[in-house]
């Protein structure tokens, strides 16, 4: 019975209770991506700009497996040099048929895949909205001491 009480308190509170400016602005159907375990600090520090952009790739015009080997190696690389915040251009599809973006799923679902990316979300506008996804990836590890 509890539970039920339980169910039903939480659904009327996710219906009537008070959204905060906050909420409004964290919110929206952007793409976004948090490793399981990191807090949503993370992520919305990365939303917010608080990193800035060290380094970016442009996919524009690939195909997909050149997209996806040229965006490994991109990432082994930044990783390497200790780079932490990524652009990735994916493109917007407006030249593509039907005017959908191939490389714009491609790309969300290859860094999930990634140990390295620890978190990602849409470019604000200004840096590429649509067609670009923030990148962060993890902290390059340090050699072990002899």
């Amino acid at each position: 019975m509890q539970h039920l009480r339980d169910e039903k308190a939480a659904l009327h509170e996710s219906m009537h209770g008070y959204i905060g400016l906050q909420d409004r602005l964290e919110g929206g159907d952007e793409p976004h991506y948090l490793r399981h375990g990191l807090a949503q600090t993370v992520l919305r520090d990365l939303r917010r700009g608080r990193w800035v952009i060290q380094d970016e790739i442009d996919l524009h015009g690939l195909n997909r497996e050149e997209a996806r080997h040229l965006l490994a190696s991109f990432l082994a690389e930044c990783l390497h040099h200790g780079k932490r915040c990524l652009r990735v251009v994916h493109g917007k599809g407006l030249r593509s048929p039907q005017k959908t973006s191939v490389l714009r799923q491609l790309v969300r679902g290859w860094l999930a895949q990634r140990d390295e990316v620890l978190a990602y979300c849409q470019a604000k506008p200004q840096d590429g909205g649509e067609g670009a996804l923030m990148v962060l990836l993890r902290a390059q590890k340090k050699p072990k001491a002899a």
